[in-house]
């Protein structure tokens, strides 16, 4: 998949644990682990949306295209 998500870069920098992370978000440690793996298949824009609040950044910050080989 060309889109990368950056989830793990940001929470690293807010020095924020997976758990924290879920319950400020609404969503369950296992569903963030799905998110910032890449293995999601879509996102709600109110969970970017809580994401980018609770990590105090914008959508591009955790998402990113790279061209694929």
């Amino acid at each position: 998949m060309a889109i990368i998500v950056d989830i793990d870069v940001m929470q690293a920098k807010r020095k924020m644990s997976v758990g924290d992370l879920a319950d400020r978000v609404g969503i369950t440690p296992a569903n963030l682990a799905v998110l910032k793996n890449g293995r999601a298949k879509a996102v709600r824009f109110t969970t970017l949306a809580a994401l980018c609040e609770a990590l105090e950044c914008q959508p591009g910050d955790l998402l990113r295209w790279e061209p694929e080989d």
